[in-house]
């Protein structure tokens, strides 16, 4: 990571290039010794400054600047750095987007799912390949947890971080729904994250580290129609996780819960009707969702960050709802009714 100061109105800033961006920050006591997360802002590539910049052009660098329709990014490189991160569900949608997040912060990655051609799609997309092991995985398949996460450990020597995001939706009544379909949501959105925690956390104990982050749903804090076993599940988390929590904090192992709304993802194509056989379309709510990839930054941003739980996505009817939901459940409840997928 190159810097260059320059002085503009008795003020001295200092110019980050990072990769094909560049940053611009006051230049402030601390700026020489960055070893934590800083708030930047990304200039587009064709404002380069340097020491050349002459004295008749700092004032209009300025004015351009404020012209400019300016990004701020959090820059988390010291904070995920050659971290060993293990992803399930990391061939498509949330999972695919953290892989690309989490090599472009320098993080090693295992990525896990069934689709094992899919996943080498991800890993030669990744900004760092030679750093990504593919490891395929079959949540349904539990009695091979203990030999995958020995292989998983085996890729780096270790794991820093497991990110729960496997998984699959529903849609369909309760009272259409056979039992079956609920079992099978429940053992892939619920007992397989327990089980595979299960698997891991004798590693977080033994090294006195490690992290957990569940990617949860609004559906773990609400109920609305045609969502029973998967709101079921993922309430079903919630509790699992925040007891976790409470267990292993002693031992520096962290917990985050992350509950996503609307993400642009093929979650809808792939959810289980009242048979179990695949709803086949999209959702309309999903299409207008936040992108992976922006979800995928959100997320990052709350990691580094440290907190318990976090909601993802755009700031909207899903964020009110959950912020409703604390305050005066019975608005959500009375409202719900009428909440259909679309």
């Amino acid at each position: 990571m190159a810097s260059n100061q320059i002085t503009v109105s008795s003020q001295t800033i200092i110019i980050l290039r990072l990769g094909q961006a560049t940053a611009i920050l006051p230049m402030t006591r601390n700026i020489r010794n960055i070893r934590t997360r800083m708030l930047a802002t990304v200039v587009s590539n064709d404002l380069m400054v340097n020491n050349n910049l002459r004295p008749r052009d700092r004032g209009a660098f300025l004015c351009r600047r404020q012209c400019l329709s300016f990004r701020k990014v959090i820059l988390m490189r010291n904070d995920f750095n050659n971290k060993v991160v293990w992803i399930t569900g990391a061939s498509s949608g949330i999972g695919e987007a953290l892989a690309y997040a989490f090599s472009e912060v320098g993080a090693r990655l295992i990525l896990s799912s069934r689709r094992a051609d899919e996943l080498e799609r991800v890993r030669s997309a990744c900004a760092h390949p030679a750093q990504v092991k593919v490891l395929p995985l079959d949540l349904l398949d539990i009695p091979s947890f203990g030999v995958r996460t020995a292989e998983a450990i085996a890729a780096f020597g270790q794991i820093d971080m497991l990110v729960h995001n496997g998984g699959i939706s529903q849609r369909s009544l309760v009272i259409e729904t056979s039992l079956d379909v609920h079992r099978l949501v429940m053992e892939l959105d619920y007992f397989s994250y327990v089980a595979l925690t299960q698997a891991v956390l004798s590693h977080f104990v033994e090294r006195k580290a490690g992290y957990f982050v569940v990617v949860s749903s609004v559906m773990g804090k609400i109920g609305t129609l045609m969502r029973s076993a998967y709101a079921a599940a993922k309430h079903a988390l919630h509790g699992f996780f925040d007891c976790l929590r409470a267990e292993v904090s002693l031992f520096n192992i962290k917990v985050t819960i992350l509950t996503p709304g609307y993400i642009r993802t093929n979650i809808a194509l792939n959810a289980v009707t009242k048979d179990g056989s695949p709803l086949g379309k999209s959702s309309g709510n999903i299409e207008g969702g936040l992108p992976a990839d922006k979800a995928a930054a959100q997320i990052l941003r709350v990691l580094a960050a440290g907190k318990f739980e976090a909601f993802i996505g755009k700031v909207g009817q899903e964020r009110l709802g959950l912020l409703i939901n604390r305050l005066a459940p019975g608005i959500v409840i009375k409202r719900a009714p009428r909440l259909m997928p679309k």
